[in-house]
């Protein structure tokens, strides 16, 4: 019974720019980890061949130890690797392809298919028929000439494309390089591997998205797997077993706090962090000033822990109390101004002077705390 291992999008040579310079480099050399768990993981499953539907790449201006590093990862599976271009490292004339052809980077056991061809596998049981870009962006179905193309009879038809299936994908994303959403049946395959979705999703019974094996985005989508794709013989159905292939994971929380038990459950669920965590912090509502530095030290604290932590306190209004303007000594001018920036920042109609009369008054709060604090504990 034949069977494959399927993945897409590897994306070797993204650059993590909007984190940190340390946390970047981690996340970028997870990919090329995760194609070294691949790489096991094809030959602890036996399987015939492992199919990478495309994105092998993230962009065409890949240096030459980026690629050289990644074909090295391979070596933990000698059996055939086939790989298509997809929209990031598209097959045009110079490309990151033909960079890596250009310094012999191609082990012998990669198939590449810088066109559309049929990759025959006959000792293998299996036929491929492969749709590789050919440039970034096309507005026709490079999949349509599955349907006419003639292969072995018993062999297993396995196509290998990178796009979007039409009226399946959310986002008004059915644009461009489509796919007709009935083409294994179409072109009677009996699996059809794509990439470009980042997430792991089925089509049909033959037809799935294997989905980034390494996270990269908030998107709540299900990335970091491959696909173990199991056939038992032409026409019958694949079994499709996903495997868990990723090393960090990416987390969007959006949290309102309105009474100080909702810092409390926030600041708790930062304390269970890990090292393995990629977290975007979103928090909204108001707080009064001991909320406020409660929840800054737990997100000082995570940030120690998790791999990343990104917090966006932007929609978090800072009230303070009676008792905390008391508590700072901000009698006088600075009571009365605590209090008109107070007032300012629930101001309607100026949404852009609420803004900055929040900005000010948390500044002015905080400096006024640390100062205090200071003063206690020279």
């Amino acid at each position: 019974m034949p069977r494959f291992l399927h993945t897409a999008d590897w994306q070797i040579g993204r650059q993590y720019v909007q984190f940190p310079p340390e946390d970047g480099a981690l996340l970028a050399e997870a990919r090329l980890e995760a194609v070294a768990t691949l790489a096991r993981l094809a030959t602890e499953h036996a399987v015939d061949a492992v199919l990478v539907a495309g994105d092998v790449f993230d962009a065409q201006a890949v240096s030459a130890r980026t690629i050289r590093r990644l074909f090295a990862q391979l070596s933990g599976y000698a059996g055939p690797w086939l790989m298509i271009p997809g929209n990031h490292d598209a097959a045009l004339a110079e490309s990151v392809w033909t960079s890596a052809m250009r310094i012999g980077a191609l082990p012998p056991n990669v198939h590449l298919a810088l066109e559309p061809a049929v990759l025959d596998f006959a000792s293998l049981g299996f036929v491929a028929l492969a749709a590789p870009l050919t440039q970034r962006h096309t507005y026709n179905d490079l999949t349509e000439w599955f349907d006419a193309a003639q292969t072995q009879p018993g062999l297993l038809r396995i196509g290998l494309a990178h796009g979007c299936v039409q009226g399946l994908l959310d986002e008004a994303i059915d644009s461009p390089n489509p796919i007709g959403a009935d083409r294994a049946r179409s072109a009677r395959l009996d699996y059809l591997a794509l990439g470009d979705w980042h997430g792991c999703r089925q089509v049909d019974e033959r037809t799935w998205y294997s989905g980034t094996p390494e996270a990269d985005r908030f998107r709540d989508n299900d990335p970091g797997f491959a696909l173990l794709v199991d056939i038992e013989a032409s026409g019958r159905a694949p079994v499709v077993t996903r495997i868990e292939t990723g090393r960090f994971r990416w987390r969007t929380r959006e949290a309102v706090v309105s009474v100080a038990s909702d810092v409390e459950r926030i600041a708790g669920e930062l304390a269970g962090v890990q090292a393995s965590d990629v977290l975007s912090l979103q928090v909204s509502g108001q707080v009064d000033l001991p909320g406020l530095v409660r929840l800054r030290d737990a997100i000082g604290l995570a940030e120690a822990g998790a791999r990343h932590l990104q917090a966006d306190l932007s929609a978090l209004r800072l009230v303070p109390t009676a008792e905390d303007i008391a508590e700072l000594d901000a009698d006088g001018y600075l009571g009365e101004l605590i209090a008109e920036l107070r007032d300012a920042q629930s101001a309607k109609g100026d949404a852009a002077a609420a803004a900055v009369a929040a900005q000010a008054l948390e500044l002015l709060a905080t400096f006024l705390l640390e100062g205090r604090t200071a003063v206690a504990d020279p």
